[in-house]
């Protein structure tokens, strides 16, 4: 028999048994959707993956460190064991990890690299309290932060620097968040830009000697002394010149005053003079030359005992973790169609006993074992092919109607979707079933081509 008169015939003896045909491909077909509604997921989330890593990190962008702690992922485990560890002045405790800190030496040795364009430390501030002149001079607790041009931010009002920009020593910028607590509406933000914001920074207080106290004393009794011991404090004066809106792609949405590195380094000098952590820093942020690889300086500046973050290298790292949450969802959709295996097995040992007199007279008429029994193996075929049809296009109608509603649920952003389904994929999840049924149908296959030809007329 031609191979496409088996096909037909495969066809319509599963027409004349609808109900079990159908309800064999429904339980296929769960996990067809399993499986393609997860491959849609991982789609989806590497595609945000990808906008979110562009939107806060320029590919040409390293983050450098003193210490592999922090880009050793082998020894994750062991890098942030909690528990009592040696003080050490010359290091950093940031999540239980100590971690070697970067000197001014260290900067001014990665400035001189000529394969860097710009290297920039990363100031910790900790202001004392913050000032606004819009809300005459009522004290706020916030953070502040170097601005970082390596990316460009949303703007709302005002002039952001352009990519690799820099603010100038007296500018800053605010973000949006803070435009209700001053008593500003969002459409009038206007009018924050130009006015001032003022930044306390306290110095931690210095060793003072007992001759020292008791000449503070003589000379201004016990205000004098405590004035002596409480540290000093400086106040820094910015003008508002943009107010950054928000930006859902944000890996980390910080909010807290920016300003220039130059202005950040003066009150951190100022705040940790006299302190172990003067002139340390727990990491640099640096843009390699445009035409250079990355990954190829980031490998040289291992000779340097630097070590570096890659745009790719957290890319990766983010990727790691989808394709683990990928893997036990697709890992559901596999053990549903083990157990549609079971199904399709007993629907063709089913089929070939209800059938033994039809096979007996198809091979008294001549068919051959290999047409019975790929006549058998065609009709599982069927059964996987409307399994994986049925759960592929539930999946793509389930998932097209739900998108909108998990992307304001997961406030992912205009044009951004958890499920985004590729043709291709899809179509390889139904050639997967296929496969699957046939292989699932070639037991009773094999059954029904052995069966004796005048035994199976016998048969009632």
């Amino acid at each position: 028999m031609k191979t496409i008169d088996i096909v037909k015939r495969a066809g319509r003896n599963l027409g004349r048994a609808k109900s079990r045909t159908f309800l064999t491909a429904v339980a296929i077909s769960v996990g067809g959707f399993a499986i393609v509604a997860s491959l849609a997921a991982g789609t989806g989330a590497k595609h945000y993956v990808d906008q979110v890593i562009s939107a806060n990190m320029d590919e040409q962008s390293l983050v450098i460190y003193a210490d592999s702690k922090f880009t050793d992922t082998s020894n994750a485990a062991t890098n942030f064991a909690p528990g009592l560890r040696e003080y050490d002045p010359d290091s950093f405790e940031s999540q239980g990890v100590d971690m070697k800190a970067l000197t001014q030496d260290n900067i001014d040795q990665l400035r001189q690299r000529d394969d860097l364009a710009s290297v920039e430390p990363f100031y910790q501030l900790q202001p004392q309290y913050v000032t606004f002149g819009v809300d005459k001079g009522q004290k706020y607790s916030s953070d502040v932060y170097a601005y970082d041009g390596s990316k460009v931010s949303p703007t709302l009002v005002g002039n952001m620097p352009e990519l690799h920009g820099m603010l100038g020593d007296d500018d800053a910028v605010i973000p949006q968040a803070y435009l209700k607590t001053l008593g500003i509406e969002e459409s009038d933000a206007q009018k924050a830009i130009g006015s001032e914001v003022t930044v306390r920074v306290q110095q931690t207080p210095q060793s003072v000697d007992k001759d020292e106290i008791q000449a503070a004393f003589m000379k201004g009794g016990e205000k004098a002394v405590q004035k002596l011991t409480e540290g000093k404090t400086i106040d820094k004066t910015f003008q508002i010149v943009a107010v950054m809106g928000n930006s859902v792609n944000e890996l980390d949405q910080q909010q807290g005053v920016f300003i220039s590195s130059n202005a950040a380094k003066e009150l951190s000098d100022f705040s940790t003079e006299g302190t172990d952590l003067h002139g340390k820093y727990m990491m640099a942020f640096a843009v390699v030359k445009d035409g250079l690889d990355p990954a190829e300086v980031k490998d040289s500046l291992k000779n340097d005992k630097f070590y570096a973050s890659t745009a790719e290298d957290l890319q990766q790292l983010l990727f790691t973790f989808v394709n683990v949450l990928l893997g036990i969802v697709i890992g559901f959709g596999a053990l549903a169609l083990v157990v549609s295996v079971f199904g399709i097995i007993n629907t063709q040992y089913i089929s070939v006993l209800e059938r033994t007199q039809q096979i007996g007279l198809m091979k008294a008429l001549g068919a051959s074992k290999r047409d019975i029994a790929r006549l058998f193996r065609y009709e599982a075929a069927w059964v996987g092919f409307l399994g994986g049809a049925l759960g592929a296009g539930a999946a793509w109608i389930a998932g097209t109607i739900a998108n909108p509603w998990i992307t304001d649920k997961l406030n992912l952003g205009d044009g951004n979707s958890l499920l985004m389904f590729e043709l291709l994929p899809s179509i390889g999840v139904i050639v997967l079933l296929v496969i699957v049924a046939v292989v699932s149908g070639w037991l009773p296959s094999r059954k029904a081509a052995r069966l004796d030809p005048i035994e199976a007329l016998r048969t009632e």
